[in-house]
């Protein structure tokens, strides 16, 4: 059976079955529940439950609600289109609960057909640990340079309590901690965050972990957010050329941006099919427009690859992501 064939049995089992209703809503999320652990007073925290379109219909989140005033929750595009993703993103009141905490999210889409999907989040915000402000914002940073940001950590309770170790999962984000108070069981210290210079382009969304010496609960994390900015910049991020048929021609084009002029060498990619004009890009500029033409093979399905751009730059050039969808 094509996947245009199970695509048109499911819409037909829809309107009959509303269990299977719901189901196809939910197999569209990567995960339905996440568990925040331990968190410090006044620390930023934020889920994303990430769910991609496997559909040929545009599919519309009407809303998005929570059972619990301590997660906020948002949709971050409501229209989806085929194969592209959204999130709906979680974020725990902090500064405002405490204890143990959990909340469900409800997402009710319209679109193609009325589904709800319930989403879990769980968290103990403890009342010992402050981080101040809530998150490292390291801001925008260009590719290749270096940034640091501190915030401080406070903690009562214990008077031997200390900051151990700083864990990061992201190679190019370290964290040092230095101590600047104790007495009578009141501890602070200055949480200092650096960026490397070899970090590449796009967002940045990490957590560093505090190991402590609390052995009832010892890891306490800290968000770290910002952006690395490539001199180069290419829009849209990802080339969606449309549900096509078989032998049909579509064009659209890609916008490449830089922060000063410069030429673009070659624009290529693994796909057979693809065209792209280059023909007015050989004299530097700031701007440059290329024409991406994409002829739809025979074989029905999804078809998806990298473009990537060379410039005389001699800097990396963020991966683009095309596809395109060929009906029977």
């Amino acid at each position: 059976m094509t996947r245009i064939a199970r695509i048109a049995l499911l819409y037909t089992l829809l309107a009959c079955t509303p269990a299977l209703a719901q189901d196809w809503a939910a197999k569209m999320f990567e995960v339905k529940r996440h568990d925040f652990g331990s968190l410090a007073r006044g620390a930023k925290a934020e889920f994303e439950f990430v769910f991609t379109n496997l559909y040929m219909e545009d599919v519309h989140v009407a809303g998005v609600r929570s059972s619990c005033g301590c997660t906020s929750v948002r949709v971050e595009n409501p229209t989806v289109k085929t194969y592209e993703k959204s999130a709906v993103i979680a974020s725990i009141n902090t500064g405002v609960f405490q204890g143990t905490r959990g909340a469900t999210v409800t997402v009710t889409l319209d679109k193609p057909f009325y589904a709800e999907v319930q989403l879990q989040t769980a968290c103990f915000i403890r009342t010992d640990v402050v981080v101040h402000p809530g998150s490292v914002e390291l801001g925008s940073v260009d590719q290749g340079a270096k940034a640091e940001k501190s915030v401080v950590v406070s903690y009562a309770g214990r008077s031997d309590w200390q900051i151990l170790q700083v864990k990061s999962a992201n190679p190019h984000i370290s964290g040092k901690v230095v101590e600047t108070m104790r007495s009578g069981g009141q501890v602070g210290y200055s949480l200092v965050v650096r960026l490397d210079a070899k970090a590449p382009p796009g967002y940045i969304r990490d957590h560093l972990m505090l190991v402590t010496n609390d052995q009832y609960s010892p890891q306490v994390p800290v968000a770290v957010e910002g952006r690395v900015e490539s001199t180069i910049t290419v829009s849209p991020g990802s080339l969606f050329l449309g549900v096509l048929q078989p032998g049909q021609k579509v064009t659209k084009q890609l916008v490449v941006r830089g922060k000063k002029p410069f030429r673009i060498l070659s624009v290529s990619s693994e796909g057979k099919g693809f065209e792209f004009d280059t023909s007015a890009s050989k004299t530097p500029k700031a701007l440059h427009l290329i024409p991406v033409t994409y002829v739809a093979g025979d074989e029905p399905g999804k078809v998806s690859l990298t473009i990537r751009i060379e410039t005389d730059l001699g800097e990396s050039t963020p991966e683009l992501s095309a596809y395109a969808v060929v009906s029977p």
